[in-house]
């Protein structure tokens, strides 16, 4: 048997591989590589759990949100309804009061020529009378302006029980 390098780093190999044996090395990398393994896993576990809460919030959102912009549309819908209503009803009420101001207005104007009639017929009767006053008392005597009168005033009151008919 010859005996060279190749022979004893053979030897030293085995001898090397021994030594870890010894020593416990390649338990050691074992427990390590396990160790890490397990962290691995666990961060993993815990992203996925994380994901997990992650998306359940997101539907939480959403879901809060979608019924954020159906009650922000059904306001909408209710406003417009509402906005529509007033105006209809502010119409309503505009008309019946333009109405009654103007049958107020009309009344009024009906009284106001009642009232210059009523006036004039006042003025015309009293001028009427001081013209017949002046017209007797300048020309007829006392006893025929006694008569006179007398029979106007007659006929003046019948006139005007017809006018005030």
């Amino acid at each position: 048997m010859v005996i060279d390098a190749t022979f004893w780093v053979a030897i030293s190999f085995v001898i090397f591989i021994g030594g870890l044996v010894y020593l416990k090395i390649p338990q050691k990398i074992n427990e390590i590589l396990n160790k890490l393994i397990l962290d691995i896993k666990n961060e993993i576990n815990e992203s996925e759990k994380l994901r997990s809460e992650a998306k359940i919030l997101l539907d939480n959102t959403q879901s809060k949100l979608d019924t954020a912009q159906a009650d922000g549309q059904e306001i909408l819908e209710q406003a417009k309804k509402d906005g529509d209503y007033l105006v209809i009803e502010m119409n309503d009420k505009f008309h019946k009061s333009s109405e009654i101001k103007k049958k107020l207005a009309e009344n009024k104007i009906i009284q106001m020529k009642d009232a210059a009639l009523k006036e004039i017929k006042d003025v015309s009767i009293k001028i009427a009378v001081e013209s017949v006053k002046k017209i007797i008392s300048t020309s007829v005597n006392k006893s025929k302006l006694d008569g006179l009168f007398d029979k106007n005033l007659e006929e003046t009151k019948v006139a005007l029980k017809k006018i005030n008919s």
